[in-house]
């Protein structure tokens, strides 16, 4: 393996993290959210030129020798198949937990409705903010126990234009993480990838707070956020694809496959100018895109993609497209290379980013709501 991301980033030199390591042997299988999880951090990056171990014997182990791939589910009664590395907590999460029969996570969830400090909070507006970061918390504690990877932690899309809310919004949940023991290590935040998003990042990952832009859709969108040194991006290949089909007749759609070629654009630039942003791409609809992505640091694939790739012979070398090396001869032009701001991110996006970050950030917001209604309906708990 040419490239290998440090050890350490999956089990940090400190006393709170030997606490964790050891209580992820006594745990079994539990109903968890998985959907843009964030795995393990010991990825090979791979050498082109090198093929997989002959030794190898399915297209799954083939694969794995070169980037991390996730299982990507909801509901998780597939650990013995495929374990998890890494899990996500966010409002769709709560609120299916909430829907299940008594679980830890479902009393994790009152615990946090039967908090005395959310009590104390007159607005109602306020006392959902309390209850949901407590039970975001609550809830990503408990999933930092089972997985040996980082837990990350959804950041309400109603912030996603304003900058010092998500930082205030990730130092709240930062302090109760570290009211439970769990160590910043473990953690990421997950930010939505509008400018003010971006900003945040670069002022979070300043503070040493590791996070996770999502909703990455355009180039100008994944240079920016290396530059402000996000530590992952994630880009979602099959909606970009979906797009550009319901869009044959934009000049803007490049006649290459616009979801892979933003990935491939993104690896590049990251790698020959040495940012230090690591890449994940979701909505992997088929094994050929996994095989396409091969080399990236995440690929998020389904189930029934992982199932195949685990029936099946790896019969010949996987060389993959992408790597450290190949990325030195790619070329950009003056424009790509600018320091990007507000106004020149704005203006390069284009269509496609536009739509689908608004689509994503109203998705999110929706689910937002709809917990807060929740936990408003029960406040009270009946057993407070």
């Amino acid at each position: 393996m040419a490239l290998a991301i440090s050890s350490s980033l999956l089990s940090p030199p400190s006393a709170k993290v030997n606490k964790w390591n050891l209580q992820l042997k006594a745990r079994q299988s539990v109903w968890f959210s998985l959907q843009r999880s964030f795995p393990a951090c010991h990825v090979a990056g791979g050498n082109a030129s090198s093929p997989v171990n002959a030794d190898l014997s399915t297209e799954l182990d083939a694969v794995s020798n070169f980037s991390e791939i996730v299982p990507d589910t909801v509901i998780f009664d597939d650990f013995e198949r495929f374990p998890p590395t890494a899990a996500t907590v966010s409002s769709s999460l709560l609120l299916g937990i909430c829907s299940l029969p008594d679980t830890k996570f479902k009393s994790a969830i009152e615990t946090a409705l039967a908090d005395s400090e959310c009590y104390e909070q007159d607005k109602p507006s306020e006392r959902s903010s309390c209850f949901s970061n407590k039970a975001l918390v609550n809830v990503g504690a408990e999933l930092a126990k089972l997985v040996p990877g980082r837990v990350s932690t959804e950041i309400d899309a109603r912030l996603a234009y304003n900058t010092s809310g998500i930082i205030h919004k990730v130092h709240e949940l930062l302090k109760l993480y570290d009211e439970l023991d769990v160590p910043s290590q473990r953690l990421l935040f997950k930010i939505p990838s509008t400018w003010q998003g971006i900003e945040a990042s670069r002022l979070l990952e300043s503070e040493g707070i590791q996070t996770h832009l999502t909703f990455v859709y355009s180039f100008p969108q994944a240079a920016a956020a290396a530059q402000a040194g996000a530590s992952v991006i994630q880009i979602f290949v099959g909606r970009l694809r979906d797009w550009a089909r319901n869009h044959k007749g934009d000049s803007d759609i490049e006649t290459q496959d616009p979801g892979l070629a933003l990935v491939e654009k993104s690896y590049n630039y990251i790698h020959k100018y040495g940012y230090k942003t690591k890449i994940m791409a979701a909505a992997v609809r088929n094994k050929q895109d996994l095989f396409s992505l091969l080399g990236i640091d995440y690929i998020i694939a389904p189930l029934k993609v992982l199932q195949s790739l685990k029936e099946s012979h790896a019969e010949y070398s996987f060389t993959p497209k992408l790597s450290p090396n190949s990325s030195k001869s790619s070329q950009f032009t003056l424009e790509e290379l600018v320091k990007w701001d507000q106004l020149s991110l704005a203006a390069a996006m284009g269509p496609a980013a536009e739509e689908l970050l608004s689509a994503g950030l109203e998705s999110y917001i929706d689910q937002s709501k709809r917990l807060d209604e929740f936990f408003n309906k029960i406040w009270p708990p009946p057993n407070v």
